[in-house]
């Protein structure tokens, strides 16, 4: 069996930032219509990134801080935690509220923890901590989003306009495709015919592509055949041909998600990085870009990437 990469937080972060209005609304529309859309939100990834620290690195976990305030005028901040590894988590509830706990003892404003469980165990739904002893308690509940009931709405999600219902069928047939890759090529002409046949901006059918094609991994073989499957589609339909015309584009946006992913890295492991050398950075070719993030594995400070970028004479 074909072994494909399971790192799915990378097109989970880049499909949030690209529509994170679109998100509240499919997911929490009670939410979303207590928003003031009509002021600017903001992504605190780098607050999070210094309250929450990396222990959890290497978990299929994406967590999203986002700024929004509220049409009474407040400002909340929401941490939005989308779970996508497959198995249950016995500390899960536990570590979503130190998460809450952390920011709000720091920052001082109001917390909303959001979940989206990605997983495959229909029974597994965290949306409590519990903590007592001696009358001292805690009674933490969050709001949760379980993508796997998704699967009996599917004609829902077919008539549904928001890109989320592409971006929930394309994780739902990952996860069900996982030992019929024949099946999986079929689903994954079926799901970008969709993004052509609802109309979608260019920009719109690029975005959500890129999700459909890292999640829905495909051998050589079956690639070419998608490709073909795709090319005949265009000429009957005298519709653009995405993964060729715009593959360069595609492999592009890969790239700077890479960059993006090592930056993070970068931060956690020695804090914030300077503009003149994320500049360096961004200017690395592949081949070098792939070293580094090798090496800042063993990175404690900052003078570690410098040295690292002055011996490959960068």
């Amino acid at each position: 069996m074909t072994e494909f990469r399971d790192d799915y937080d990378l097109p989970w972060k880049d499909i949030i930032e690209a529509y994170f209005e679109a998100f509240m609304q499919f997911f929490f529309p009670e939410i979303h219509a207590e928003i003031d859309w009509s002021r600017s939100y903001e992504f605190l990834d780098q607050e999070l990134s210094q309250v929450v620290h990396d222990a959890e690195l290497g978990k299929r976990v994406v967590d999203k801080l986002v700024k929004v305030w509220t049409r009474s005028g407040v400002e909340t901040w929401v941490l939005l935690n989308i779970e996508v590894q497959s198995q249950e988590e016995s500390n899960f509830s536990a570590r979503i509220f130190t998460h809450y706990y952390r920011l709000r003892d720091c920052y001082n404003v109001p917390i909303v923890n959001l979940v989206i469980l990605g997983d495959e165990r229909a029974n597994w739904r965290p949306r409590l901590f519990r903590s007592a002893q001696w009358g001292c308690e805690v009674d933490f509940r969050f709001p949760i989003v379980k993508l796997l009931d998704y699967e009996s709405r599917w004609a829902e999600l077919e008539a549904e306009p928001n890109p989320f219902a592409i971006v929930v069928m394309a994780h739902l047939k990952t996860k069900e495709t996982k030992k019929d890759l024949q099946s999986r090529k079929e689903w994954k002409f079926r799901l970008t015919r969709m993004l052509y046949e609802r109309d979608y901006q260019r920009q719109d059918i690029m975005n959500l592509f890129r999700f459909l094609d890292w999640i829905l991994e495909l051998p050589d073989g079956l690639k070419q055949e998608f490709k073909a499957d795709l090319k005949r589609y265009e000429q009957e339909k005298q519709m653009p041909y995405i993964t060729s015309i715009e593959r360069m584009g595609i492999e592009e946006g890969r790239k700077e998600g890479q960059r993006s992913l090592i930056l993070r890295l970068l931060a956690r492991q020695v804090g914030d990085v300077p503009k003149s050398l994320t500049d360096r950075i961004e200017q690395l070719p592949t081949a070098q870009l792939e070293s580094l993030a090798e090496a800042l594995l063993d990175f404690t400070q900052l003078d570690d990437l410098v040295q690292w970028l002055e011996a490959d004479g960068l």
